[in-house]
């Protein structure tokens, strides 16, 4: 039988919602699902682990060095959890989950599985290549298996588990040519562009970042993430952290709105898991359009604004 060890991420106390998508890849393997939580104090983390759907044991592994998420500290305590008989080691396919798997890969000597987006079995997977143009089947060979998982193609788990929490003792040596020194983080109030039920992007066609007032009016009337094509990132709209697409974030929002973006095939391939698109522009021979379940033709300056009034 399977025994899954899922890495959890967290942050100021709160556990990651990319952990119970994450666990929702894990239940397709089938087996033990275990959810390691590593912190100074990792009570709190542990306790909302532990309440989420098909956990069966969360563990808790307290070490003032885990004060902050550094993967080059995290990984030789993974690898030492790890070797407690454990089949598979899975992690959210975030920037905390693409730093921390190589690692853990390299020191277990396998191979990585990246982007795991479909799990047919504990050795076989789906997972994108050719920049999301394609879908491969891989198979795993013997060994424990480590790999990411693409949070924008799994429903999160429910919060209906009540799993045991056990505190564990990891001796592995940590190093110290790494430390952590701060984090330079933008803070919104608005919802997390890779959480977020709603999001509303904007494209080149804003024309300046004083122009995506009506994209950010718009995103806050209706409790909405805000994104942005490439095009508006490098024309200096907005920051590169609110790029969507293959070079930026890939998500997956019950709405998603593309207001003045034509439909690039490098941005498509981070909305195409969006459980409705929602296209304004005014080209009616724009890309996106035949992506989109609903499409507006129109001029944005006026459409946009007349929505929000509308909402």
């Amino acid at each position: 039988m399977s025994k899954i060890l899922i890495v959890a991420e967290h942050a100021e106390g709160k556990l990651n919602g990319g952990v119970a998508k994450t666990v929702a890849a894990a239940k397709g393997v089938g087996g033990e699902i275990h959810v390691a939580v590593f912190a100074a104090d990792a009570a709190a983390v542990a306790e909302q682990a532990a309440k989420l759907d098909g956990v069966t044991k969360v563990l808790a592994v307290n070490n003032a060095a885990n004060a902050n998420p550094v993967a080059a500290v995290l990984a030789p305590q993974i690898v030492e959890v790890a070797s407690g008989g454990y089949t598979h080691v899975f992690v959210p396919g975030t920037t905390f989950g693409k730093d921390l798997a190589p690692r853990i890969a390299a020191k277990l000597d396998v191979q990585q599985v990246s982007d795991v987006m479909a799990v047919h079995g504990p050795n076989s997977f789906d997972r994108p290549i050719y920049a999301g143009n394609a879908i491969t089947t891989v198979e795993t060979p013997a060994g424990t298996v480590v790999a990411t998982v693409r949070l924008a193609s799994f429903q999160a788990v429910g919060a209906g588990g009540s799993a045991s929490v056990e505190t564990v003792s990891v001796g592995a040596a940590v190093p110290t040519h790494t430390r952590y020194v701060k984090l330079e983080a933008q803070k919104s109030e608005r919802p997390d562009l890779q959480s977020a039920a709603r999001v509303v992007s904007g494209g080149r066609a804003l024309g300046s970042s004083e122009n995506f007032k009506v994209i950010f009016d718009f995103a806050d009337k209706i409790g909405a993430g805000v994104g942005a094509s490439r095009a508006a990132v490098d024309s200096g709209y907005v920051p590169n952290d609110m790029q969507v697409g293959q070079t930026g974030k890939i998500i997956a929002p019950e709405l998603y709105f593309a207001v003045g973006i034509s439909g690039a095939i490098q941005h498509l391939a981070g909305i195409k898991d969006a459980r409705t698109i929602v296209a304004i522009n005014k080209d009616p021979e724009a890309p996106i359009f035949e992506v989109a379940d609903i499409g507006l033709v129109g001029d944005l300056f006026q459409v946009v604004p007349e929505l929000t009034g509308k909402v």
